[in-house]
């Protein structure tokens, strides 16, 4: 299974999650951010119905795959 952070950091004269290089939508606050952030790594263990998705890689490829939908990261919260 995979794992994935989100990290609660200070952004554009505000607060914001990020995941890798990609920032949240501003917040007020901190405390905002992290509940915000707390809400989204919780979604990530809900599984979906199977698909296929369709992405764009780091270097610009789209890319399609079959996703079962029951393999969910474990994610949290730090920062």
């Amino acid at each position: 299974m995979a794992k994935i952070h989100y990290k609660v950091v200070e952004h554009d004269g505000g607060w914001a999650y990020k995941l890798g290089d990609v920032f949240s939508e501003s917040f007020p606050d901190r405390a905002a951010a992290l509940a915000a952030a707390k809400r989204v790594a919780a979604e990530q263990h809900v599984p979906g119905d199977a698909a296929y998705i369709e992405y764009q890689d780091e270097a610009g490829r789209w890319r399609t795959e079959f996703s079962a939908g029951d393999d969910r990261p474990d994610a949290d919260v730090t920062g």
